[in-house]
């Protein structure tokens, strides 16, 4: 590895922040991916030398899967005319939150299509419905794209949107949709689905409202290395204008998609793209393993790639597993999988605030030195 990228290492190991050119520097040519899993765990030291990491426990309902853009990565999606279309009968949604509150969880992540046809009362009254029955339950909902959909079809401007939803009972909203943000990207992945300056004016407009989001990154399709350091770049820039995103999530595109001449990437480019990014993103406080779509394992050795926090335990997930990838966790594994690697497993909600009540352990005197020789 050379001098150059030793010393950005170093760089940003020692709370320095990196250029755009640093970052393409390391994401073009660092291949050691031990050197870099060091500096991206000294950087997680940093911020979060507390003797826990975190979990949450939610479920992923995708309340219909009806969907006017045409994603060329997505197998999930439906035309209002296929057989299969859906919308989710009410009774179904209750259903399912009743059995994500007895099992733990505090969260429901709302994820559908851009459907055609549903207004912005019908979106309202779902979410006051489950406030009023849930009243407990943080509702994380609707990506940027679907948002900014709402926006286009009510023709009711993007902050009206928004604050008709926070009203309803919308408690955060996620990073989905962001794939990378790069209009060449999304013009040549997508059609019909929410630009890059879109994306993250309905999350600018969330945030200044006093709102909370996730962020997402998922690579390995079309989008050049310096495309997704631009990705990483623009959600820092907006980081720093607005300090609204509370965790960063990145995965590989999934190898069920429909891009056949898109290669699948492996482990160790998620590896190397997550500790990239922890060095990258350094005022983003929280990065998420994404071990739903890399398995337990590598899910674990994320947690010294630049991860302090092991995601959800995600009662359910259908736009992954229709891709044909399908890990699953139990909470007893999550929690051995943070147990195991030196930490005490806390549940945390999206705030990042701990709502267990299990006492933080000292820490080992060995925690944060045994990194993962991974070749």
């Amino acid at each position: 590895m050379s001098t150059t990228t030793d010393r950005i290492l170093s760089k940003a190991a020692n709370a320095e922040r990196l250029t755009y050119d640093e970052g393409v520097e390391l994401m073009r040519n660092c291949r050691d991916l031990n050197k870099l899993g060091r500096a991206a765990h000294a950087v997680t030291m940093r911020l979060h030398p507390e003797p826990y990491r975190t979990f949450n426990i939610d479920r992923n309902i995708n309340y219909t899967n009806v969907c006017a853009a045409v994603c060329d990565f997505c197998a999930f999606y439906r035309k209002s005319h296929d057989a299969d279309a859906y919308v989710m009968p009410r009774e179904e949604l209750h259903a399912k939150v009743r059995e994500t509150v007895a099992l733990g969880g505090d969260q429901i992540l709302l994820q559908g299509g851009m459907h055609p046809s549903l207004k912005l009362e019908w979106y309202e009254e779902m979410l006051a419905d489950l406030r009023a029955n849930f009243p407990t339950v943080n509702l994380h909902a609707f990506s940027p794209p679907e948002l900014w959909h709402f926006h286009k079809i009510n023709k009711i401007p993007l902050r009206t949107v928004l604050e008709r939803l926070k009203a309803a009972g919308l408690g955060s909203i996620p990073g989905g949709g962001g794939e990378i943000l790069v209009d060449r990207v999304r013009r040549q992945l997508t059609k019909g689905k929410a630009l890059t300056d879109e994306w993250l004016a309905v999350m600018r407009e969330w945030q200044l409202l006093g709102g909370k989001s996730t962020c997402t990154m998922m690579f390995g399709h079309i989008e050049t290395l310096d495309e997704r350091v631009e990705h990483l770049d623009r959600l820092r820039q907006l980081q720093d204008e607005t300090g609204g995103f509370t965790a960063f999530i990145c995965w590989t595109m999934q190898p069920g998609h429909k891009m056949a001449d898109a290669p699948a990437l492996g482990s160790f480019e998620y590896l190397r793209v997550q500790a990239i990014s922890r060095l990258y993103l350094d005022n983003i406080p929280n990065i998420q393993s994404s071990w739903v779509t890399q398995g337990g394992k590598i899910g674990q050795a994320a947690l010294f790639y630049g991860a302090n926090d092991m995601g959800s335990l995600m009662i359910e997930e259908n736009v992954v597993a229709s891709a044909g990838t399908v890990h699953c966790l139990t909470l007893d594994e999550i929690k051995s999988s943070i147990r195991d690697a030196g930490w005490e497993p806390r549940q945390r909600n999206v705030f990042y605030q701990l709502i267990d009540t299990e006492p933080a352990a000292r820490p080992k005197a060995d925690r944060g030195r045994s990194l993962p020789i991974l070749t």
